[in-house]
């Protein structure tokens, strides 16, 4: 007989637990169906439901530029890549109320060369390697039938091998909310040579000349295009969730790409101290690990910047930074002093003023 834990016993093997008792007919232990439709860590999207926006990103017609955090859009002629936010009630999914979501406009596409996509660099491409894996979103059309390009590519980083573009394929749209699903075999990288910063990218594309047809052939299109609950996993399409499942863990992910320390006026942001002649200096500790040393971001001009303190208001233009490292930066002015041995506090001075930690891929 075995023991532990309290278990029925009288299965028809006698107390032998099998697979097949966990969902036994009669309901005694029934922890999971045949599909498990959440699993921690199964999306390996980050930021899917367009929910973190930490840029306070609006609209942007500018190629390579990231709007929602984790998602950049590259495009030709006039290609605009705009946030835009549900009505309560009206999001694609009952029982999982979307908030904000991503429009892809193209106006003025002709060319053989004329392209636009959205996408987002998932860390390391060893993400699915040699795995069929399901890509599925919500999308819509303003009008019309246009289509979605969908592809991913293997990027071998920096010193590695060249890139590998996964079989390719493409959905239908209509002016009406639905779930798109589309299966990929993504290739092993068996033989390859893993470079620095490797990443699998996936790209949505919503626009795409004779140039590119060998990431997809859907054509060009002028069209209208959102998009919403993007995933990745293995195997079918289960259930939306974020990378995390939970708001705050969506964003410490965002955070190790980017984080936004400070924007407009008026923001203190952290606590100066005099060093060497007098120049403010000061530790930003950054809010997670992030991938790798960031750069600093900032916006730069006259009067951007204060440094508040026992001599006073002294405005600047902008930093200097020093010792970068995957867990912050250290920043300086030469551009204002302050009285060794007292600090200060540094202050955003201009609307346009913004200060980020930059990591991404």
């Amino acid at each position: 007989m075995a023991t532990g834990w309290p278990m029925k016993v009288t299965y028809a093997n006698g107390d032998v637990y099998s697979a097949s008792d966990v969902n036994d007919t009669n309901g005694t232990i029934n922890l999971l169906g045949a599909s498990v439709a959440y699993a921690a860590g199964k999306n390996k999207i980050i930021n899917g439901d367009f929910r973190v926006n930490q840029r306070s990103f609006s609209t942007t017609s500018t190629s390579g530029t990231f709007g929602f955090d984790r998602w950049a859009m590259t495009g030709t002629a006039t290609t605009t890549y705009s946030a835009q936010t549900f009505t309560p009630g009206a999001a694609p999914v009952a029982g999982y109320e979307g908030a904000t979501f991503a429009r892809m406009l193209t106006s003025g596409h002709s060319g053989t060369g004329e392209a636009a996509y959205l996408g987002q660099k998932i860390e390391d491409v060893r993400t699915f390697a040699g795995q069929t894996i399901t890509v599925s979103f919500w999308a819509k059309a303003a009008s019309g039938t246009p289509k979605v390009g969908i592809n991913l590519v293997q990027n071998f980083g920096s010193g590695g091998s060249g890139e590998v573009i996964a079989p390719t394929g493409s959905v239908t749209l209509t002016t009406s909310w639905a779930r798109y699903t589309l299966s990929v075999a993504i290739p092993s990288i068996s033989g390859k040579t893993i470079g620095t910063s490797s990443y699998l990218f996936l790209l949505l594309w919503t626009s795409a000349g004779t140039d590119y047809s060998g990431y997809t052939n859907i054509g060009v299109q002028n069209a209208t295009i959102d998009f919403w609950g993007v995933q990745t996993e293995i195997g079918t399409a289960t259930a939306f969730q974020t990378a995390t499942g939970t708001i705050q863990g969506e964003l410490a992910a965002c955070q190790r790409y980017f984080w936004q320390i400070a924007t407009g006026s008026g923001t203190s942001f952290a606590l100066a101290s005099a060093e060497g002649a007098n120049t403010p200096l000061t530790v930003i500790q950054a809010p997670v690990t992030m991938r790798i040393a960031p750069t600093l971001v900032q916006t730069t001009g006259s009067a951007y910047y204060v440094i508040r303190s026992n001599s006073g208001i002294n405005t600047f233009s902008s930093f200097t930074t020093d010792n970068n490292s995957v867990n912050g930066i250290t920043v300086y002015t030469t551009g204002a002093t302050i009285t060794a041995g007292y600090a200060g506090r540094f202050i955003t001075n201009n609307a346009s003023s913004s200060l980020a930690l930059n990591a991404e891929l």
